[in-house]
C-alpha cells in the first residue's frame, strides 16, 4: 500500500517531463492508473497523505503565486475590456471593419488568466477534469483514499460511465482531450497527462473492478492493482527509526526539486506540454523484447482469465521503468536495463495481483453478479418462487437482460440458492415454468 502511494506520488511529479518511446516507435505517456483494494482501518489514507505531502506543499506555491498574479490579472483584463468597447463603439475613429480590426488588433491579445493552482482532484466527472484542464495545470493526478467518491459518483453512473471509461482511456493513451459543448463550443486540449490513484474498501473496488462494460471498453486493463493482506493485528507500537524522518526528508527533498522544475511547454503556450522522447538503451530494449516473447507464450495458459490486462503488461513495465529512472535523474536521456528490469518486475507483481484477485472471486465478474442477484432475492424478493423473466426484469441493473441472467442463475442453482422446481406455477402473476425455489437464509 506505501508502494503504491509512493509510485503514485511519483508518477505524478515527472510525468509532464518525458514520454516513453516504445520499440514498436509509439510514443506513449509515463502515466499510470493505479488501484489500490483495502479494509476500512488499513491506513490507506496515511500511506496516501505521507507520500502526497510534496505535491500539497508544492500545491501551496503554486496557490501562492495564483493569489499574488490575480490582482494583476483582473485590472489587465478590465481595462482590455473596456478599450475593445470604446473601439467598437467608437464610429468617428473607427468608422468601418478594417479601422476598428486595426483597433483591437493594436491592444493586443485578452490577458491570460493566472492557472488555476490545483494538482489533484478527487471525483469529477470527465468533463469537470477536461474543464480543468482548460484553465489549470498541464498535469494533475486524481486522487482519492476514498475511492467510493469517484466510483459512485456522477462521473461513473451509468448514464456516464462508458463516456468517462472512454475519456480516462483516451488521456492514458496520450490523446488530445476533445469536447463538444453546446454552451462553450468544441475545443482540442493536447498536450496534458493525467495519473490516477483511488484507494477502495473491497466492496466498493469489486464494483468496479468485475463492471463488464468497464472491462469490454478498456479501463481496466489500464488500471494496476494491488490488493495487500491485512496487517491488522501485528501493527504494535515502536517508536521511528531516525533513518525513517531521514529518508522521508530525501525523498520530499528530492520530489519538491522536480515539481518545481520549468515545465516543458509548447512554443506560445502556458499549459501545454511537450514532453521530451525517452528511449530505452540497447540491452533494456533486448529485455523489453524477451518480456514481451514471455508474456505471449502465457497469454493462452497462465494470463489467460487477465488477457486484458497481459496485453498491456509490456506497456505497463516500460511506463514504470521510465518514472523510476526519472526520479532517480529527471534528465535521464534513456532507460537503462536496471530500470526496465525494475519496470518489468513491477508489472510482473500486477499481474500475479490480478490473477490472485481474479482466483478468489474479487473480480470474477459473475461471481459478484451472483452475489448482488442473491442478495436482492433474500432482502427485496418476497415470493416463494422466483422466474427468469422476473430476474431481468425486476432484478439488480446488470443483470438486466435474458443471456446475463441465464448465466447467473446457472450460479445460483449450482450453488443450491435456487431450486428448479420442475412444474408449472405462478410467479409475479404470471404462470411459467421456467421458474425456480428460492433458498431463504
Amino acid at each position: 500500500m506505501c508502494g503504491q502511494s509512493v509510485l503514485a506520488a511519483t508518477t505524478l511529479a515527472v510525468q509532464a517531463h518525458a514520454d516513453v518511446v516504445l520499440p514498436t516507435g509509439q510514443v506513449k505517456p509515463i502515466s499510470s492508473f493505479f488501484f489500490t483494494v483495502g479494509a476500512t482501518g488499513e491506513r490507506k489514507s496515511a500511506a496516501d497523505t505521507e507520500a502526497l505531502e510534496p505535491i500539497k506543499k508544492y500545491e501551496q506555491q503554486l496557490r501562492d503565486i495564483y493569489v499574488s498574479e490575480s490582482p494583476d490579472y483582473l485590472n489587465s483584463l478590465e481595462v482590455w475590456e473596456k478599450q475593445r468597447k470604446q473601439i467598437l463603439a467608437d464610429k468617428a475613429g473607427f468608422p468601418d471593419v478594417i479601422t476598428k480590426k486595426a483597433g483591437i488588433d493594436a491592444i493586443g491579445s485578452k490577458p491570460q488568466r493566472p492557472l488555476f493552482p490545483m494538482l489533484t482532484s478527487t471525483d469529477p466527472t470527465f468533463e469537470g477534469l477536461a474543464k480543468q484542464f482548460i484553465d489549470g495545470q498541464p498535469s494533475v493526478g486524481l486522487f482519492s483514499a476514498e475511492g467510493g467518491q469517484f466510483i459512485g459518483g456522477h462521473g461513473m453512473s451509468s448514464e456516464a460511465k462508458l463516456r468517462t471509461a472512454a475519456g480516462l482511456s483516451s488521456m492514458w493513451d496520450g490523446e488530445p482531450i476533445r469536447r463538444v459543448r453546446a454552451g462553450d463550443g468544441a475545443s482540442i486540449l493536447p498536450g496534458r497527462r493525467l495519473c490516477i490513484h483511488l484507494m477502495a474498501q473491497p466492496d466498493v473496488a469489486a464494483v468496479m473492478l468485475s463492471d463488464r462494460t468497464l472491462a469490454d471498453q478498456g479501463l481496466l486493463s489500464r488500471l494496476l492493482v494491488t490488493a495487500p493482506i491485512s496487517a491488522v493485528g501485528n501493527r504494535q507500537w515502536h517508536e521511528p527509526k531516525p533513518e525513517s524522518g531521514v529518508a522521508l526528508k530525501k525523498y520530499e527533498e528530492r520530489l519538491l526539486s522536480i515539481l518545481e522544475k520549468p515545465l516543458p511547454l509548447a512554443d506560445g503556450k502556458t499549459n501545454e506540454l511537450k514532453p521530451r522522447q525517452l528511449k530505452l538503451s540497447s540491452e533494456a530494449r533486448e529485455g523489453w523484447i524477451a518480456f514481451v516473447d514471455h508474456i505471449e507464450g502465457e497469454m493462452m495458459s497462465g494470463l489467460e482469465p487477465i488477457q486484458g490486462l497481459a496485453n498491456k503488461l509490456p506497456e505497463h513495465a516500460t511506463r514504470l521503468a521510465a518514472v523510476l529512472a526519472l526520479v532517480e535523474d529527471i534528465e535521464a536521456e534513456q532507460i537503462s536495463t536496471e530500470h526496465m528490469a525494475a519496470g518489468i518486475e513491477l508489472a510482473q507483481y500486477y499481474a500475479n495481483e490480478a490473477l490472485r484477485l481474479f482466483a478468489s472471486g474479487h473480480i470474477n465478474p459473475d461471481l459478484l453478479l451472483a452475489q448482488r442477484a442473491l442478495d436482492w432475492l433474500q432482502k427485496d424478493w418476497c415470493e416463494k418462487y422466483v422466474s427468469l423473466r422476473v430476474i431481468y426484469t425486476h432484478g439488480p441493473n446488470p443483470i438486466r437482460d435474458s443471456k446475463t441472467a441465464k448465466r447467473i442463475v446457472k450460479i445460483l442453482v449450482e450453488d443450491g440458492w435456487l431450486i428448479p422446481v420442475g412444474k408449472s406455477v405462478e410467479v409475479d402473476g404470471h404462470k411459467t415454468k421456467d421458474a425456480w425455489l428460492v433458498a431463504k437464509g
